[in-house]
């Protein structure tokens, strides 16, 4: 979270529920709907960090806000983040460890493990797919969906391998 909101404040100062509709309005349904307390929480940490600098801003009738802006320490931080290669593919998956874990226990069997993950890429698949539909609008919303389906057809068709060598 902490660098979603550099980011956005790398583009201008805003204050907590501003930077809220930012992160929905640009991944759209497709992104886990930001918690507000969250938010608030990790402004706070980057504020004591020295990453971004609040203002408290007089409203009429209505509580003070805080407008956050980011630091020079902040756009170091955001160019070192931006910079940085994302994690690679996953080698602890906790399915793989069930379906190798599994054989001796008696408790199951890795044909139907394996037949259940395929189900469940499917049903997420599927329920992505329907997504896709209501987010026609937002370009950033389906290529993050179309990010996640790629990913769950390259994990059935390890699953396929996977039955070929284990079962």
């Amino acid at each position: 979270m902490r660098h979603q909101l550099l980011a956005l404040l790398a583009r201008q100062p805003a204050y907590g529920y501003e930077l809220k509709q930012g992160l929905e309005q640009t991944f759209g349904a497709a992104y886990p709907q930001p918690n507000i307390g969250q938010i608030y929480v990790t402004l706070s940490r980057l504020e004591k960090s020295g990453l971004i600098r609040g203002t408290e801003v007089t409203q009429e009738g209505r509580p003070d806000k805080k407008v956050y802006e980011i630091t020079e320490k902040g756009v170091e931080e955001l160019a070192g983040w931006f910079g940085a290669p994302t994690e690679g593919p996953r080698v602890r998956d906790e399915f793989f460890m069930k379906l190798i874990l599994a054989e001796g226990t008696d408790l199951a069997d890795r044909l139907t493990l394996i037949n259940n993950q395929r189900r469940h890429c499917i049903n997420m698949m599927r329920g992505l797919n329907k997504l896709a539909a209501t987010e026609r609008g937002n370009r950033t919303s389906l290529l993050l969906i179309e990010g996640a389906v790629l990913h769950l057809q390259a994990d059935l068709d390890w699953l396929e391998r996977c039955q070929e060598e284990l079962t």
